[in-house]
């Protein structure tokens, strides 16, 4: 071969390293500047994405709704603790609103409304009947005398409405509140529990005295209410003369009870749910207060009374 020809070859040889070198140079370029992945890998990668997308937005909703139920506890903790404030509120004003005979305007809105749902939810039955219970477990234990002396006294208003009047004011004034109900129904619990009590004591052996503070001119409409409610073979009514009118009820209650003592007769127990019928001189042995819903008789004070709306 001439020596031009292996001349030729030598620079065709060299042009092909070259371009050899340069297309390697480019591939190891392409690798370090890009990233290369087949479609299965692709699918993978966008796959395992879309599942922690999924999942935190999982842990989100699910943290906010711990949240929301912390929250909602944490209110009807709240609102609980409120409840048990206000009913030991009320019971505290209720206490000192009867040692001091103080009127229905004094009653705070919210003991109101409580009042109400001690009513209707059942409460003042349930105290109604443990209270009875209790004076009947009394009584129980013990053996009147066959002289007569040992007696019983028990208030009749906690029982009875003073006057027909009553009864309008109460369905003008509550009924249009959807309260007439509630009202009516104490007034037929402590009638109802009251007049068993009566009828026990007197299977017993008790002589029962009767005590009201209305009017002595009364008494033949008091004394047919009674019937008509069941009350009959009481010991005897005692109701106000015209020389007490003017006195306060529990200086008038104290005053025919010590007259009792001096006649001879031995108090047992005496039964009321107004404050005023426990307090003063000759409350005799035992003294029993039954639960008043509004801590105060519906009818005496119906007429100052103002209900929640």
């Amino acid at each position: 071969m001439s020596a031009y020809a292996h001349q030729m070859e030598r620079q065709l040889s060299s042009q092909s390293l070259s371009s050899r070198g340069g297309s390697e140079h480019g591939s190891q370029y392409t690798v370090e500047s890009g990233f290369y992945m087949t479609t299965f890998a692709a699918v993978i990668f966008i796959g395992g994405l879309i599942t922690v997308g999924v999942l935190l937005i999982t842990l989100l909703v699910t943290l906010a709704v711990m949240l929301q139920s912390c929250q909602n506890r944490s209110s009807g903790v709240v609102e609980l603790m409120k409840s048990s404030g206000d009913n030991n509120y009320c019971k505290l004003f209720a206490l000192h609103a009867e040692l001091n005979s103080l009127e229905a305007d004094n009653l705070p809105e919210i003991c109101r409304g409580l009042a109400i749902r001690y009513i209707k939810e059942g409460q003042f039955s349930r105290d109604l009947n443990l209270s009875i219970q209790i004076v009947e477990s009394y009584f129980n234990t013990l053996t009147p005398s066959y002289n007569g002396l040992d007696v019983v006294l028990m208030d009749i208003d906690d029982i009875f409405a003073s006057s027909s009047k009553y009864s309008n004011l109460l369905i003008d004034r509550v009924n249009v509140r959807g309260y007439i109900e509630c009202i009516e129904e104490a007034k037929h619990l402590k009638h109802m529990f009251t007049l068993k009590l009566f009828m026990k004591l007197q299977v017993r052996g008790w002589p029962v005295i009767l005590l009201s503070r209305k009017h002595e001119g009364q008494r033949n409409a008091t004394t047919e209410l009674l019937i008509s409610a069941g009350y009959r073979g009481w010991s005897s009514l005692i109701m106000r003369l015209d020389n007490e009118m003017q006195m306060d009820s529990h200086e008038y209650l104290s005053r025919r009870r010590t007259i009792l003592q001096k006649e001879g007769f031995h108090i047992t127990g005496l039964i009321s749910n107004q404050m005023d019928a426990l307090i003063g001189q000759s409350l005799g042995k035992r003294v029993f207060k039954l639960p008043n819903p509004l801590y105060y008789s519906f009818d005496h004070h119906i007429e100052s009374t103002k209900f929640p709306s």
